[in-house]
């Protein structure tokens, strides 16, 4: 049975799934849906087409389903889709999706979004991103899994984020980190790779050397950024993870990508 405090309002249209635990003082919209024991405990409001996946625990004053910070937002009505055994801390606000056909804010399973994150209209994430406390996301970025965005880091609309890779701390991000990649707190540009992280997620030292390799060639081999990457991808054609990253720079989104600071200048040139 679901455990409601009185003082919680839940709007006719609601649904919530069995085990689900609501607050005092929160707000439940007409079209939010809650998964089997969901948790939503007090001052939380939960609005607009809204579904939370089972397990998922809200802390107070957490804001879900808000509308866009845009100004071109003009009313239309979007989605907010939430993953199972997510924990979203308080003060965090949620914007629902604005443009294309679903346009739908998307958060996958096991997120931990700590105090005071904002993700904005139209982004989106993968499975297990740890958001650090006041972590900013500007609309339609794109996070893979396994991510780790460090406090008051801030994204710039449209960004990519590639799996397993971390962001430091007061970081501003405005172009795509590649898979696996570390940007540092107080560095200028990709800082080579996430290798604490690959280590705690279970990669091999063969898998990481040739990762380590892969970089090498890609960043700091001759010739110019767009012919490494070809040189790279015929040369570890084999090897599943340096592919992964060679397919993330060749779907290339809206904004060029993050390098070392020792070839930015050139990446500018070229435009790779």
């Amino acid at each position: 049975m679901s455990n409601i405090h009185p003082t919680a309002v839940i709007e006719d249209g609601a649904r919530l799934g069995a085990d689900v635990r609501v607050g005092a003082f929160s707000l439940i919209g007409r079209d939010v849906v809650l998964g089997d024991g969901v948790v939503v405990q007090n001052h939380v409001s939960i609005t607009a087409r809204t579904t939370v996946g089972e397990g998922t625990t809200i802390h107070p004053f957490a804001s879900i389903g808000g509308n866009p910070q845009s100004v071109h937002y003009k009313g239309e009505p979007g989605l907010v889709t939430i993953g199972k055994n997510c924990v979203i801390r308080e003060n965090v606000t949620i914007s629902i999706g604005s443009v294309g056909e679903r346009r739908e804010t998307r958060i996958g399973d096991r997120c931990f979004l700590m105090t005071g994150v904002h993700i904005a209209h139209d982004c989106s994430l993968g499975n297990d991103v740890i958001m650090a406390n006041c972590a900013t996301l500007g609309g339609h970025v794109e996070i893979g899994n396994n991510v780790f965005l460090g406090g008051l880091c801030a994204l710039h609309q449209f960004v990519r984020v590639g799996d397993q890779a971390i962001i430091g701390g007061l970081c501003p991000i405005w172009h795509d980190v590649i898979p696996f990649g570390a940007v540092r707190e107080g560095a200028e540009g990709l800082g080579g790779l996430n290798i604490i992280g690959l280590k705690r997620r279970g990669f091999d030292r063969p898998q990481i050397q040739r990762l380590r390799a892969a970089y090498r060639d890609l960043f700091f081999g001759p010739g110019q950024l767009a012919e490494r990457i070809e040189t790279v991808a015929d040369r570890y054609q084999d090897d599943a993870n340096v592919m992964h990253v060679v397919s993330f720079i060749r779907q290339r989104g809206k904004r060029r990508l993050t390098v070392p600071r020792i070839v930015a200048a050139e990446h500018h040139d070229a435009d790779a």
